[in-house]
């Protein structure tokens, strides 16, 4: 359990000013992360990894000389927002161009792929690279999930672009890498979030769970608990058993402990790892063995194997310098680049004051907007045990932060007079920002779109409130490319889009239309519970969610039926 806390809510934010504190002359913080306190050779492709807090030294503690430029720091085991990626690669980047590196999870990909697009309007090129190297979460090596192959991987990069490598060359090399490791991990207990009183998850007394992720989520097998050495050879024949034909003959490795797993428990495990992958015929290049990719206070650990090539290894014995992660040394000429200036101010926008009526609108809809918030704090442990089932037990927490963040830049927006469409695009901004993870950007998305739709000059009609509505859940489905049956968010929002249009031209009043819009979605809701999911960090669990209500479409169902009693 994690002791140590002031407001939960605020740890990964405490954790982010206690790191970049520690380490004055490394990093210095920008808003959504922290970047090199020292400054980048003109040109130099600027590697910036990034993902939710919570696995230290993954991912701030890699910032430094042959490795990253910068780190995205979101919330507690949540993808940071779109926003804050762009806020760390504009202040990393020195002219060659932007790789983010990041674990194969959808929140994620929403983010970084937003922040991507949100770059390319500056004029700076950026590029994506997701880590799969987890054998356990499927067959497919692109499918699989970003463990703790994060660490070779993300040093293959870092040293590239060290080297003065293109962007082209950089993402090249780092794929490479990526399509070359491989990773199983062990769990003997579940991690627990700051401020919670349980684990996420649980593992009976005397076992072992097969193929967790580092985010909490539940392994996908249990096994009895052995001696140290047959744990190792377990993983050993399991990644043995994943390695493709050309496996070569040299390998790095990593023993990973995951938060509580003593350096000592962990040394012994690597003692076999090293006999068993030496008896196959291998030479390990460079080993670790440490605290690298951690999941909290989880007891366990994981094996990571880099099978390489003379241009792998090359780049994998480069030197490194960073708060968490040094190895050799830099030559005279770089060992201590100078010291960079002060970062930019976040950019301030003008708002417009909206036409009274819409004014009017915007008034009622923040009042709807904290009706919502005082609901979801209600829900926020439920829903945060649903998650839990087969995902990572954030979404309850992830929908406060979310509409806390949004209600906060409401009121300060209205303060200024704006009108319903700029109201909902600000507080869509904020949710996203304030939420991180999949439904953070879906939330954000929505909010937008529908404010797009509804503009700052008039008060919206019933066909008016049903457009915006099929705006939002338009955008919703153009982010996350989900589809009815896939036990996702969309099972609900979509039902209730169609319902609330459908009553609305056939001539309902508004408040009877949402109602109804509300029952079909309550229930579209429910029945997800018959569902295996198809999507999100759930799907490499297979039927593991089979029996429960998706997190996701639950909570968009509450929200609704919070706003029926005010339409």
């Amino acid at each position: 359990m994690t002791h140590l806390v002031n407001d939960p809510k605020h740890f990964a934010a405490d954790v982010l000013a206690g790191f970049v504190r520690a380490h004055p002359d490394r990093v210095m913080a920008t808003h959504g992360g922290a970047v090199r306190a020292t400054e980048t050779p003109p040109g130099e492709v600027a590697v910036v990894l990034g993902g939710g807090s919570g696995h230290y030294p993954a991912f701030a503690g890699w910032i430094g000389q042959g490795m990253a430029h910068g780190a995205v720091c979101g919330n507690i085991f949540a993808s940071p927002s779109a926003s804050q990626a762009v806020s760390v690669a504009r202040a990393a980047h020195a002219g060659g161009g932007v790789l983010f590196g990041f674990g194969n999870y959808a929140g994620d990909v929403l983010q970084f792929s937003r922040a991507v697009e949100m770059l390319a309007k500056e004029g700076i090129e950026a590029r994506i690279l997701t880590v799969t190297d987890d054998i356990a979460s499927a067959e497919d090596h692109a499918e699989r999930r970003g463990i703790a192959g994060d660490l070779p991987v993300f040093k293959i990069a870092g040293a590239a672009a060290a080297q003065g490598w293109s962007l082209d060359e950089v993402e090249r090399v780092t794929q490479h890498a990526n399509e070359r490791t491989f990773t199983i991990g062990v769990a003997m207990s579940g991690c627990t979030l700051p401020g919670a009183e349980a684990p996420l998850f649980t593992v009976p007394d005397g076992s072992l769970a097969i193929g967790l992720g580092i985010h909490g989520e539940p392994g996908l097998s249990e096994v009895p608990l052995g001696t140290a050495d047959e744990v190792a050879d377990d993983l050993v024949d399991r990644l043995l058993d994943a390695l493709p034909a050309d496996r070569g003959d040299r390998v790095a490795v990593l023993v990973n402990g995951l938060g509580s797993t003593t350096y000592e428990e962990q040394f012994v495990v690597f003692a076999r790892v090293a006999d068993r992958l030496e008896a196959e015929g291998f030479t390990l290049v460079e080993p670790e063995v440490g605290e690298h990719v951690t999941s909290l206070d989880m007891a366990g650990l994981s094996v990571t194997v880099m099978l390489l090539d003379e241009e792998l290894e090359q780049l994998w014995r480069a030197p490194v310098d960073t708060p968490a992660f040094r190895r050799g040394s830099f030559s005279s000429a770089t060992a201590a680049p100078p010291r960079r200036g002060p970062l930019p101010q976040q950019a301030v926008t003008e708002r417009a004051a909206g036409a009274e009526p819409s004014q009017r609108a915007a008034a009622a809809a923040l009042h709807l907007l904290d009706e919502v918030v005082e609901v979801l704090k209600e829900h926020e442990a439920e829903l945060g045990e649903l998650d839990a089932v087969a995902g990572d037990g954030d979404h309850g927490q992830g929908m406060v932060l979310g509409v806390v963040g949004a209600a906060e830049r409401g009121h300060e927006a209205l303060g200024d007079g704006v009108g319903l469409g700029t109201l909902l695009r600000e507080v869509g901004e904020a949710w996203a920002e304030s939420a991180g993870g999949t439904s953070g950007a879906l939330w954000g998305a929505a909010l937008v779109a529908a404010g797009d739709r509804l503009g700052d000059t008039d008060a919206p009609s019933p066909g008016d409130v049903a457009e915006a509505v099929t705006s939002a859940v338009d955008a919703m489905t153009a982010m996350g490319k989900a589809e009815l049956g896939e036990k996702t968010m969309m099972d609900a929002a979509i039902p209730f889009a169609q319902t609330l249009a459908q009553r609305v031209a056939a001539g309902d009043a508004i408040t009877d239309a949402w109602a109804a819009a509300v029952q079909v979605a309550t229930e579209a809701a429910s029945s997800t519970a018959s569902l295996q999911a198809k999507k999100g960090r759930a799907k490499t669990h297979g039927d593991h969610s089979v029996g429960h209500a998706d997190p996701g479409a639950t909570s968009f169902a509450l929200v609704c039926a919070t706003v029926t009693k005010e339409v």
